[in-house]
């Protein structure tokens, strides 16, 4: 694997990733996929955010996923993704899926926000352009619109796959009501939703009712945030790293998430994983893939990549470890309640 020049993918990386269909469709997607949502902005590194993707295409990650408004600056995940398959993934494209989104906010005024056909058409050529594609594979509304019509939401995937900018439909942030009604909607077209994203961890279990209807109506299920934004590792355990998210100032984590009730329920969890022999991250993954088609990684360092593909060794539960982990959770349930 030569980063520095000349990439020449690992003729290996098959070997390394579990591959799953996808509902009820003919598509495999890995197990794993690679999220661009943190880490890949304008503040960033290329040359690391080069490394990341290619360390993850050559563990087998095929599936790449990012949304109009990933940054900041919004769009600059997606040109720093399309740089990266201009220039050492082109000859790949057909091994790939490429996911993107649209729904939230992304430029001023009242069309860049939203499920309006006017939105979602104007962003899915932009995302296009951004990336330096023909099409993605997937293409998600990024979360429930009240304020649209959601025949006019459907319109616009319609009209999407239709004129072959994307291959699949996806939804993303959906409760199971808002789910169930795409979905009946997307039939009347002849259409079918895919797959749809939802957060999803031992700590955010909220959506296990969405996980069930999505299951009923043969979608597939993709989580992200499967190691809660760090907390389902071992890193706070003992205190906040400088190097952390929580002490970065994202505004997606930060210090107050960590609260003495979650890490009392995170060293409990990381009791049980050393006596499976991983890593709480690990089994936090392998966990998630008991319930999920695949869940999303997300990486500042190529370690960590090879780290969490690793989960894939020991995926399987006893019947007792289950038992406890579920105690373990319903008793952080309790706590949240109170």
């Amino acid at each position: 694997m030569n980063y520095m020049g000349h990439y020449e993918s690992d003729c290996n990386r098959y070997e390394h990733m579990q591959y799953r269909f996808c509902g009820a469709s003919g598509l495999q997607i890995p197990a794993m996929a690679f999220g661009l949502w943190h880490n890949f902005n304008i503040t960033s590194s290329y040359d690391n955010c080069r490394k990341l993707v290619l360390e993850a295409f050559d563990l087998g990650i095929t599936h790449f996923d990012l949304a109009n408004n990933y940054g900041p600056v919004p769009g600059t995940s997606e040109a720093i993704f399309g740089e990266i398959m201009k220039g050492d993934l082109k000859e790949h494209r057909e091994e790939i899926l490429v996911s993107t989104k649209a729904g939230y906010d992304m430029w001023p005024g009242p069309y860049g926000d939203g499920g309006s056909k006017k939105y979602l058409i104007s962003s899915i050529d932009q995302s296009l352009k951004r990336m330096r594609l023909e099409y993605v594979d997937i293409f998600y509304h990024h979360r429930m619109d009240p304020q649209t019509p959601i025949e006019e939401t459907v319109e616009a995937l319609e009209q999407i796959v239709r004129q072959g900018k994307a291959l699949y439909i996806g939804i993303s942030n959906y409760d199971s009501e808002t789910t169930e009604k795409i979905e009946v909607e997307l039939k009347r077209r002849n259409l079918h939703c895919l797959i749809h994203q939802i957060r999803y961890s031992m700590l955010e279990r909220v959506n296990e009712g969405v996980v069930e209807t999505s299951k009923k109506l043969k979608m597939g299920t993709i989580a992200f945030c499967p190691l809660a934004q760090g907390l389902l590792t071992d890193k706070y355990l003992k205190g906040i790293p400088a190097d952390s998210r929580a002490a970065s100032g994202s505004k997606f984590f930060h210090v107050d998430n960590i609260t003495k009730e979650k890490l009392e329920i995170v060293a409990e969890l990381n009791k049980i994983a050393g006596e499976r022999g991983q890593s709480l991250a690990k089994m936090a993954l392998a966990w998630n893939l008991q319930t999920n088609t695949s869940v999303i990684l997300g990486a500042s360092k190529v370690a960590q990549i090879r780290e969490n593909v690793q989960a894939l060794d020991n995926t399987e539960f006893s019947d007792e470890e289950l038992k406890k982990i579920n105690n373990i959770l319903s008793y952080k349930k309790e706590e949240t309640k109170g």
